[in-house]
């Protein structure tokens, strides 16, 4: 299969292993939940910190298991690939994804989990595969998926986990979270295409 080729294709994606290793160790240390989840009074407080730590703190170890194994699976394919959005993107995107929760969803009290941040190295990942040859039904089949998922959270109205049981029944899905990170994998996409379709002009024009 493709997607197991490209997933060796790479390099060990140490940054990612780093990244996962972190939520691993929050997960292993339950009372450090509270000091490092996304929480709006919190924030209000002057913790910025919450935006971008809230982001590996699960719900359960289903919930991480899920959320930091598609993770690293996504680092080992950006890795081989797209090593720089990557990098950036662990850092910048969680931050963006709070930001957007934090003016535009005030009724988001408490946030926490990778999900958010896997959809949108996903979405630019299939992107990108997709532009390099848009005849393959492979890549825009990944990204009809996620429009459907996150089309069901919307007209679930973000209830539950789905398949995912959270150990604090009050937690629910974060459909704006995903977006948010939906806008933000789209932007970079388009800001890849616009550089790389300069530089081939600038090159083009060199050699005429």
């Amino acid at each position: 299969m493709r997607f197991l080729r490209e997933l060796f294709a790479g390099r060990w994606p140490w940054l990612y292993l780093a990244a996962t290793a972190l939520a691993l160790l929050i997960q292993l240390n339950p009372a450090w939940r509270d000091a490092l989840l996304y929480d709006r009074h919190a924030l209000a407080q002057g913790e910025w910190w919450r935006l971008w730590s809230g982001h590996f703190v699960h719900f359960g170890w289903p919930h991480f298991v899920a959320d930091a194994g598609l993770l690293f699976i996504l680092g080992w394919l950006l890795d081989a690939r797209h090593r720089l959005f990557g990098a950036i993107a662990l850092v910048a995107m969680p931050l963006f994804i709070s930001a957007i929760l934090y003016r535009f969803d005030p009724e988001m009290i408490r946030y926490g989990g990778l999900s958010a941040l896997n959809l949108g190295l996903l979405i630019y990942y299939a992107l990108q595969g997709w532009q390099r040859n848009w005849a393959d039904w492979f890549w825009p089949a990944v990204l009809v998926i996620y429009v459907g998922e996150v089309i069901y959270e919307i007209v679930k109205g973000g209830r539950g986990g789905g398949m995912i049981a959270f150990d604090d029944p009050a937690i629910k899905v974060a459909t704006s979270a995903h977006l948010a990170s939906a806008v933000y994998a789209l932007a970079a996409w388009g800001v890849v295409w616009a550089v790389r379709r300069y530089r081939s002009k600038i090159a083009a024009a060199a050699e005429g």
